[in-house]
């Protein structure tokens, strides 16, 4: 499906601990309290837990063992294939507990920052390619106008900002995710980046969707890593928020009992999308929250801060989609609708298309289409809210006369009648209450 996608270039795994870029001392610290965290023993379990390749795990065994923080266990273990096993010292369970004082984390060993920033720019958002028929493709089982695609396309292979507005209840949300379909391609994205001695996990199972690797053939001896495991291979990763986004979730969130940070959301959904769904019922104002990402889209870095109140910069490569069902001039000035590049309006569909969803809707609920029902919903139901479209409407009111069908214990159908009581419920008349 993606013909204009060139494989992302993955990380290559380090050949030796000189290559790591990380202080000695933090790398050992990590094997020991892996160690002793999840009770591994021999080279090769240890490499796993931590996620470097064997040769690099056993150069730190070495270290740790120089220094009498390690020591073998003299017996070869059976269960292990005869590998040799090693444990703590007692110097070495002191040194550990002291290690998890100062930091809970432990297993897969972070990536420098600076490492990953290399990594983000080898699979940018920016580089990716979006053909016509993939987005299609994608949103094929949408009923769109079609200049939204050609409006939509080149928006979305730009990596820029784009602002979605429009009525609700038109597709906005459903288009978002039609774009992320759109993007077939692989990235990877590190367990734990560290910055400062600090580690920040990145790697989220309920953003990130990891991408099943071929098992390693055990008739080979020695197992092959096609990349740097300390990266999980995944699809580009969504984000979506709505109305319960805050600017401090835009923050680094720091554990004090482990000690260690968790990246925000637009960190995590690097190389991705960072969809904003219901602009404008956020309780912060919809200018602030785009004065928060003016920087970071234009110079494509953020700046984050510790605990420490020490700042620091991150890629920030991300496509960013505000969606919003107010006018945009009604909720940000001139000046912030200049920086966000791409404003795509999405309308309610006219008759004819409003007409083929049903349609398709109908079919796929397995209700027959009626046309004295039609022309009764055509030509008495819509002049009353002059004749105002939306994408949500054919489910809805499908979905009532089903259930009314159910209800009453008949076949589905569809009657100008059943139409009226679906109708009904889509819409409340406005009522003087009398107290």
């Amino acid at each position: 499906m993606n013909m204009h996608t060139t494989a992302v270039m993955a990380p290559p795994p380090p050949k030796g601990l000189a290559q790591m870029k990380l202080s000695t001392v933090m790398m050992r610290d990590i094997m020991l309290k892996t160690m002793f965290r999840m009770n591994v023993d021999t080279a090769s379990e240890v490499a796993r837990a931590i996620c470097l390749p064997l040769q690099v795990t056993q150069e730190l065994i070495d270290i740790a063992r120089e220094q009498k923080l390690l020591e073998a266990t003299g017996t070869l273990n059976a269960n292990n294939g005869g590998k040799m096993g090693f444990q703590l010292t007692d110097s070495g369970k002191a040194r550990t507990m002291d290690a998890l004082q100062q930091s809970e984390y432990y297993g897969a060993m972070p990536v420098p920052l600076d490492v990953y920033a290399e990594q983000v720019k080898r699979q940018s958002i920016r580089n990716i390619m979006i053909t016509r028929g993939q987005l299609t493709d994608a949103m094929g089982h949408l009923i769109l106008p079609d200049d939204l695609l050609s409006n939509l396309g080149p928006a979305v292979s730009s990596g820029r900002s784009i602002l979605m507005y429009g009525p609700p209840g038109n597709g906005k949300s459903s288009i978002s995710n039609g774009i992320r379909d759109a993007m077939g391609d692989k990235i990877y994205v590190p367990r734990a980046i560290e910055y400062a001695g600090q580690v920040i996990t990145v790697y989220d199972p309920i953003v990130h969707c990891a991408v099943e690797e071929q098992v390693d053939d055990p008739s080979q001896l020695r197992r092959r890593t096609l990349f740097d495991t300390r990266y999980v291979r995944c699809m580009r990763p969504t984000v979506i928020t709505g109305g319960e986004l805050s600017l401090d979730m835009l923050d680094l969130v720091y554990n004090p009992t482990a000690r260690t940070y968790q990246a925000p959301l637009q960190l995590k959904s690097t190389g991705g999308i960072f969809i904003v769904d219901d602009l404008g019922r956020q309780a912060e104002p919809p200018q602030s929250l785009v004065n928060r990402w003016i920087v970071p889209l234009e110079e494509a870095k953020d700046i984050l801060a510790l605990q420490s109140g020490e700042k620091f910069e991150v890629p920030f490569d991300t496509l960013v989609i505000f969606s919003t069902n107010f006018h945009p001039n009604s909720i940000f000035d001139q000046a912030a609708l200049r920086r966000i590049f791409y404003k795509i309006k999405i309308d309610g569909p006219n008759q004819e298309n409003f007409l083929k969803i049903f349609a398709l809707v109908a079919n796929k609920k397995g209700i027959p289409l009626a046309e004295d029902a039609l022309i009764h919903l055509l030509q008495k139901k819509y002049p009353t809210i002059d004749n105002v479209y939306a994408n949500y409407q054919p489910v809805f009111l499908i979905d009532q006369m089903i259930a009314i069908c159910e209800f009453e214990g008949i076949p589905n159908q569809m009657t100008p009648e059943l139409i009226d009581r679906a109708w009904a419920n889509m819409f409340v008349k406005e009522e003087h209450i009398v107290n």
